[in-house]
């Protein structure tokens, strides 16, 4: 039996950075860039407490604006803005050196065989 599921709580959150980002680490990744975003710094209280967290947004949200977010009352930390971002483009980069290490021991492999 699955315990209820506990309903988020609502509070204001608080724009502490805005900075632009172009798609650079896409195109080590892929090869060309796609988007063009910013990536927003964001601070909340919850239980006493500041929490922070980070999303991007197509569109530029100036330092200091205020927007409502929800959080997790039993993990405040968890908040509704940065469960839904993507896997960092970090993540894909470190996913494309070890898939290029890969393929470059396999063809070697290959090239020993052959001889």
């Amino acid at each position: 039996m699955k315990p209820p599921k506990i309903p988020w709580l609502e509070t204001q959150a608080k724009v502490t950075a805005c900075k632009y980002e172009f798609g650079a680490g896409q195109a080590l990744a892929f090869g060309i860039p796609r988007s063009k975003h910013f990536r927003i710094a964001f601070s909340y209280r919850a239980h006493g407490q500041t929490y922070t967290g980070e999303f991007t947004s197509p569109t530029y949200i100036e330092q200091g604006a205020t927007f409502p977010i929800a959080y997790n009352p039993l993990a405040p930390q968890e908040n509704s803005k940065t469960a839904a971002t993507p896997v960092t483009k970090t993540s894909l980069f470190a996913i494309g050196v070890i898939g290029s290490i890969v393929l470059s021991l396999l063809w070697l492999a290959l090239l020993r065989g052959c001889s």
